[in-house]
């Protein structure tokens, strides 16, 4: 008897993860109706307003990867009491037309169409968090408010109290210049000398200091992207005198991958620091916020 029920208990996170990675969550559109443009909304129970967790995937800005792979985090996060909004945009290749600047619009009118959902939301507590390339995304939109007239994304409707990029691709030029040319001149279009103008808009560390706190977590032996990409920019936010801490996981813990499943230490650091924040009643770094509650109808589908 004692052994079948451990049994069991050990199936419970795997079988529990494939239910929610086969829970799409309500589908809404955005931007022009391209087949990436979508997103969708999981909600907890309960009549809100929720604070909300913008999820952005990873892999590498290129099609082949894409927004299930977060819905593992969705359902946790859910049954935490968030509300998640995980987003699809435009890529590299298979004809998605993603890249510089298609990929940066799409995240940036994903996050602000949550202004037109109609549903339970507190907009006034809203977390970015991206995984890999999606952690660069995440930092990036953190830090919209900044971006001047015509850059893609300027003029942000949602902005958040705070931002999370996990095994994130935050330094743009740097991972340029130690790799020429690669996925981040494809991203971009070309490197930092070439465009400079670009990187300017788009590589978080020229951003900083972000207006949000900002939680790093990444593992020290990642061979995918180097944990360098988060130390060379909470060294540059520091320096900065912005909020960002630096959480290193050593080993196997920290590979690549294991930042996108629940039961990782890298998920387990973030969840934390989150709840930290909302026990507190306040935005992280700020004073206490007031709920924004729902918004009017959108797109959904």
């Amino acid at each position: 008897m004692g052994r079948a029920l451990s049994a069991s208990a050990a199936l419970m996170p795997s079988a529990r993860l494939l239910l929610d990675f086969l829970t799409p969550g309500r589908t809404y559109r955005y931007g022009d109706d391209h087949r990436c443009q979508r997103a969708e909304l999981h909600l907890p129970g309960g009549g809100g307003p929720h604070p909300v967790v913008v999820t952005i995937h990873g892999g590498s800005w290129t099609a082949g990867v894409s927004k299930p792979v977060m819905r593992g985090l969705a359902g946790d996060l859910v049954r935490r009491g968030y509300a998640v909004w995980n987003i699809e945009y435009r890529r590299l290749g298979r004809g998605q037309g993603g890249g510089w600047p298609a990929t940066f619009a799409d995240v940036a009118a994903a996050i602000d169409h949550l202004d037109a959902v109609a549903a339970p939301l507190d907009l006034a507590r809203v977390t970015f968090y991206g995984h890999s390339a999606g952690g660069h995304l995440a930092l990036w939109a953190a830090s919209r408010g900044a971006l001047g007239d015509g850059a893609p994304g300027a003029h942000p409707r949602i902005e958040c109290e705070a931002a999370v990029s996990a095994a994130g691709v935050n330094d743009l030029a740097q991972t340029y210049r130690e790799a020429p040319g690669g996925v981040v001149g494809a991203l971009m279009g070309g490197g930092p000398d070439a465009v400079p103008d670009r990187y300017a808009v788009a590589d978080p560390v020229a951003l900083i200091p972000a207006p949000a706190p900002v939680l790093l977590v990444h593992g020290t032996t990642d061979v995918t992207v180097s944990v360098r990409r988060s130390r060379n920019y909470a060294q540059a936010a520091r320096t900065a005198g912005a909020n960002v801490e630096l959480i290193e996981i050593a080993g196997d813990a920290g590979s690549h991958r294991s930042h996108i499943f629940p039961a990782s230490a890298s998920w387990a650091a973030v969840t934390k620091w989150l709840e930290i924040r909302r026990d507190a009643g306040a935005a992280p770094g700020g004073p206490p916020v007031a709920a924004a509650g729902a918004r009017g109808p959108a797109g959904e589908r």
